[in-house]
């Protein structure tokens, strides 16, 4: 069984490399990145969920064994297609286009869960969009994060929000539930600001600790991270490099932080690592062909990276 579960939809990408160019394959899903992200960093990871019994289930499922991923609490569904999204780049950055409506993963309920695994998973790894994609979804989710609580392990959650999916109210009531049962809270700061009403990092992580996470990392885009705990505030400068493709960026942090807890490291720790693995990965295209190795992670904070400076 897995040490890491991460539960929502995975997908096939289709990536545009320049406007007007060609389109590459590839895979993505927010969980789905975070699983792969994590296992790359010496993580026992593993996905749930489900899948069409369609050629892009297929690719999703060889992608998993490929990565090491544990994927047989993946169900596939005859009747209902594996979802598939568009990814194209203009002035204003990255546009993602769906086609994933009525696809098997927003099909699950809470009955489909797979209660022993969940029983064992040292960290359950969610994502609002894993909410937003269908009613059954959502409570799908909450059950499992009732489970995994009971059994005694941690969740983790990211506030990944997508208007595309959900109205912005409906969005705040369930991610403010959600994060109210969670021990790491993982947002963005342009997510965050919609989903609070509030401005600035400091007040945003204050408030998310406030709802009860021990643990939440703010990622700030190209102005690094702030992680927080009961022991304080810690900023993380961001690494300056060729970024080609932010697509990915917030998985392969989620993904990083949560393989260095799991392998013992403090949080400041595991976030500054987990910050210099989302600098990697937005150097590639596609959300998943980026994501670095622990390896290439840790060669690149021995090249040189700014301290981290903490402050109560």
């Amino acid at each position: 069984m897995a040490d890491l579960l991460c539960f929502g939809e995975a997908m096939v990408e289709f990536n545009q490399t320049r406007a007007g160019g060609p389109y590459v394959q590839g895979f993505g899903g927010d969980t789905s990145n975070v699983a792969i992200a994590a296992a790359r960093q010496g993580a026992s990871a593993g996905c749930i969920g489900a899948t069409g019994a369609d050629v892009f289930g297929d690719l999703l499922h060889e992608l998993w064994r490929s990565e090491g991923v544990d994927a047989g609490n993946v169900a596939r569904r005859a009747q209902a297609p594996t979802g598939i999204y568009f990814v194209t780049h203009g002035a204003e950055g990255h546009v993602f286009t769906y086609r994933r409506a009525g696809s098997a993963a927003s099909l699950v309920t809470p009955q489909d869960l797979p209660r022993a695994a969940l029983e064992q998973a040292r960290i359950l790894h969610v994502s609002a969009i894993s909410q937003a994609i269908s009613a059954s979804a959502c409570d799908a989710v909450f059950e499992a994060i009732d489970i995994v609580r009971a059994a005694g392990g941690r969740v983790s959650y990211d506030t990944n929000l997508r208007l595309k999916l959900w109205p912005l109210a409906r969005a705040r009531a369930i991610v403010a539930e959600t994060a109210a049962m969670a021990d790491i809270v993982l947002p963005g700061l342009d997510d965050a600001r919609l989903l609070t009403g509030l401005d600035t990092p400091e007040d945003i992580v204050a408030h998310y600790l406030g709802a009860g996470a021990k643990q939440v990392a703010l990622t700030l885009g190209a102005e690094g991270v702030l992680y927080a705990d009961a022991h304080g505030l810690t900023r993380i400068a961001p690494h300056s490099v060729a970024a080609v493709d932010a697509t990915g960026a917030g998985d392969a942090f989620d993904g990083a932080f949560l393989a260095e807890c799991l392998a013992g490291a403090d949080g400041v720790s595991a976030a500054r690592h987990a910050n210099a693995a989302a600098a990697l990965a937005v150097c590639g295209y596609g959300a998943v062909a980026p994501l670095p190795q622990r390896a290439d992670v840790v060669a690149f904070l021995e090249r040189g990276s700014l301290p981290a400076e903490r402050r109560s």
